[in-house]
């Protein structure tokens, strides 16, 4: 049997606003798609998902450069800013009006709706480049975190002083052979049980690092920390302690960052209750959950890492022992990136199969879906255009992993990137477009100066995460796989 892809796709063309008979069926929605069935828990799950991902491991390191007063107080703002223009973003869901509106699927057609004009084509490509990184940066972090579990068994078994390098490139192609795999779900509705395993993951392995930490400060570690962060003069250089600052408000920046797929798992839920209620609920418990969590790993990661703190504190072998428990948080960082991958990759794919299927109607090789009985599984539904499409895109993401393996810097540009297009300026903007707000009344002004703020902000960070991979490119000496 032969299914059209509008079927199957997370945001195809619309469908009918009703039967021919003029009722909705039961199973279909108010757009005439089938009956969504997600909760506020799913949608958690999904947020959790995003937001504590690889940017947990690295916020030890954020903390060391800023300090213990600035550190917590910046990841304080961040998660308020972040929660604030959620809110914002999950009333864009429907437009004209928040609730009865019609349905805008992604983060484009919630532009388009309140915005219009270039706006939409920017917003495209902030979203989108941004998504790609994301795919990148997952991919390079999985592969550190695997490396990590043969070079923790390595340093047990021959010591602590013995290299135990090897090349992240194999890892990068195994993560993305199982990526290959799991892309051929066909849209984000399919994912819910990968989002709560990814989620059930990355609480284990933040509560590992936390435990571990907590031991090492609770054993006597005496880690020199200060309340302004690493020390000019005998940490870092004056110029080292400016590039630092910026690279970690790019790190943690990045660590909130999920409004790029925030429409797109708002559409996944139930419309009763309506669906930007639910969808702010489900932002104050991801946000409220990933908040405790990143201030607790970020500053107790400090705490017993004082200012040496690793880039990433799970795999930069600030923890030797007990090698097992180090393995077992490795592992459920690999299995959580591989669910987040999906979660971010899956829009990229679903607008380029409805421009294509737009573009190209008639091509069976666009839209024929072949039937094929799988055991245990039952019937799946094969398109040959997205098994070539999405094969392609993983392969693409493993290059570019391969071609640039640093972490930190590599995070923190996408969080400068991202964070003020997507997660400020957008969501503020449709909302004084909706809301018909004066100029230059207090609320315009207010909302107006907190963007330009946080431009300031995503430039520096910026500049900063450039910096840093300009060094790292300079010191890089790849290396080949030890026997």
């Amino acid at each position: 049997m032969d299914r059209e892809m509008q079927n199957s796709s997370l945001h195809i063309a619309r469908g009918p606003e009703g039967s021919e008979s003029g009722g909705m069926s039961k199973n279909l929605d108010d757009d005439g798609r089938p009956k969504r069935t997600g909760t506020w828990i799913t949608a958690s799950a999904h947020i959790i998902t995003a937001v504590i991902g690889s940017g947990v491991l690295s916020l030890a390191w954020a903390i060391a450069q800023l300090g213990w007063v600035v550190g917590p107080l910046v990841l304080m703002v961040f998660s308020f800013i972040t929660f604030f223009t959620s809110t914002l973003l999950a009333d864009s869901y429907r437009s004209p009006d928040p609730i009865t509106g019609n349905r805008n699927y992604t983060y484009m057609d919630a532009v388009r709706a309140h915005l219009g004009g270039r706006k939409v084509q920017l917003c495209g490509l902030a979203q989108y480049v941004n998504l790609i990184g994301i795919t990148v940066g997952y991919t390079i972090t999985a592969s550190i975190s695997m490396v990590a579990v043969r070079r923790s068994n390595c340093f047990h078994k021959h010591g602590h002083a013995v290299k135990c390098q090897t090349s992240n490139n194999p890892y990068m192609i195994i993560f993305a052979c199982i990526q290959i795999m799991l892309s051929q779900i066909p849209n984000f509705h399919k994912l819910s049980w990968l989002s709560i395993l990814a989620a059930v993951m990355s609480f284990a392995y933040s509560s590992i690092g936390l435990g571990l930490s907590l031991a090492k400060v609770i054993g006597g570690a005496h880690a020199r920390t200060s309340l302004t962060g690493v020390t000019v003069g005998v940490d870092v250089s004056a110029e080292q302690k400016v590039w630092r600052t910026f690279q970690a408000l790019g790190d943690i920046a990045f660590a909130y960052a999920y409004s790029t797929v925030l429409i797109e798992i708002q559409d996944t839920l139930k419309s009763s209750p309506p669906e930007n209620k639910a969808m702010k609920r489900a932002s104050f418990v991801g946000i409220l959950t990933t908040t405790t969590f990143y201030i607790l790993c970020g500053c107790l990661g400090y705490a017993a890492f004082g200012n040496d703190a690793p880039g990433n504190f799970l795999t930069g072998f600030g923890f030797y022992e007990p090698f097992w428990l180090i393995d077992l948080a490795n592992a459920c960082i690999a299995i959580h990136l591989i669910g987040a991958y999906q979660v971010f990759c899956q829009p990229i794919f679903s607008f380029v199969e409805s421009r294509c299927h737009r573009r190209w109607p008639d091509s069976k090789f666009m839209t024929r879906e072949h039937a094929i009985n799988i055991p245990f599984y039952g019937v799946y539904y094969l398109n040959l255009f997205r098994l070539v499409w999405r094969t392609l895109y993983v392969i693409v993401t493993a290059v570019l992993a391969m071609i640039l393996p640093f972490f930190n810097d590599f995070l923190a540009l996408l969080g400068a990137i991202s964070f003020w297009p997507l997660t400020v300026y957008f969501p503020i903007e449709m909302y004084m477009a909706r809301s018909k707000m004066p100029k230059f009344s207090f609320r315009w002004t207010s909302l107006k100066m907190l963007s330009w703020a946080c431009l300031a902000v995503s430039l520096v960070s910026a500049a900063g995460s450039v910096e840093g991979l300009i060094q790292a490119l300079k010191t890089y000496k790849p290396f080949k796989a030890q026997q």
